[in-house]
């Protein structure tokens, strides 16, 4: 149970299980099973074994509360490490001119470019995972995202990696949204994050006709919310690695939603945290269309990734000045009765 309701990345309302990651887990070495006495385990299972040190570090932390963030990120980079020995899923070009040339030039910095890579967007996914629905949701449109290009490209083990995947965050978000019966955890978050990184990376290993830009759009919300939190922390002096509440969904949630429903009740308080995942959600979905539509155009998929980043930088900066645009404001909350006309 998370008993912790005042701190301030919590917006739960009663004590609620932390172990969503679990189920998660299990659905998906399911699915590898299934699969594996169906084909081969010849990707699946080495990719399973390389998500456990992360896991259980994200596990460990859920049920003690005694492991630390960098704990945490070594676990991320003993995974992607892992990885990289067990499957040689190691980037070998980004897209980037001169940039790809090192990275074939070197590959030792292709490794430790990897490693950092997968690492970040490990912990990119804990940090969405804030309100009921949102990681989960998120990263089920991610997941189908990667399956879709995968179906295109006969990639039958990364199709069933991807779908598992979507599937056992499905399961999951019965329970998590609206209600949040359950919660993911470190566990689940670190986990999904792994898995969507490595699928990135393997997609663009295996098949060089994807441009590693479609992955980086696909993935680019919780990425620039991570680099984004970085900067901020950094023009204030903040440790870099210190929780805070200006999180971009956190902004939706205080700026926005707060307003818009009820007031201090826990119906209401419930209501509130299961209305902010729908505004990330959308921004998920505007960022994998164009990814899933110019996969393989690489100019298109960067223009599309520096108008995501404009935009959030506009939205970011409109909703912290309580300037919010008009469209993202569905319903204002209806002010208490107090027995005379309101002015």
């Amino acid at each position: 149970m998370d008993h912790d309701l005042d701190g301030v990345q919590k917006f739960h309302v009663r004590p609620t299980p932390r172990i969503g990651g679990v189920p998660m887990f299990a659905g998906l070495l399911l699915a590898m099973l299934v699969f594996g006495l169906m084909q081969d385990f010849s990707l699946l299972l080495p990719l399973l074994i390389s998500a456990l040190p992360v896991f259980l570090a994200g596990l460990l932390e859920d049920l003690t509360k005694r492991i630390s963030p960098k704990v945490r990120l070594l676990a991320a980079f003993v995974s992607a490490g892992l990885a990289a020995w067990l499957m040689q899923a190691v980037l070998g070009r980004l897209g980037v001119p001169g940039v790809d040339a090192l990275l074939q030039a070197w590959p030792l910095l292709a490794l430790l470019l990897t490693v950092f890579a997968v690492s970040g967007v490990c912990h990119a996914t804990n940090i969405i995972d804030g309100y009921n629905g949102l990681m989960a949701g998120v990263s089920i449109v991610s997941a189908l995202a990667f399956a879709y290009v995968s179906y295109k490209l006969n990639d039958a083990h990364l199709l069933v990696l991807s779908v598992s995947l979507a599937g056992a965050l499905l399961g999951f978000l019965v329970w998590n949204f609206p209600r949040g019966l359950i919660f993911a955890g470190d566990a689940g978050a670190y986990l999904v994050g792994f898995l969507l990184a490595e699928l990135a990376v393997l997609l663009v290993l295996r098949h060089p006709q994807v441009s590693p830009w479609f992955c980086m759009l696909v993935l680019i919300y919780p990425i620039f919310e991570t680099v984004f939190t970085i900067y901020r922390r950094r023009l204030r002096n903040a440790a870099a690695g210190l929780p805070d509440s200006m999180h971009f969904h956190q902004l939706i949630y205080k700026r926005l939603v707060r307003w818009m429903v009820g007031r201090r009740e826990s119906a209401h308080l419930l209501k509130r945290n299961s209305l902010t995942a729908p505004y990330l959600w959308a921004m998920a979905a505007l960022t994998v269309t164009p990814a899933i539509l110019f996969w393989q155009y690489e100019s298109l998929l960067q223009l599309s990734a520096l108008c995501f980043v404009a935009v959030y930088v506009w939205l970011y900066k409109r909703i912290v000045n309580f300037r919010a645009p008009r469209w993202m404001v569905y319903r204002r909350a209806a002010p208490p009765h107090s027995g005379r006309r309101a002015k």
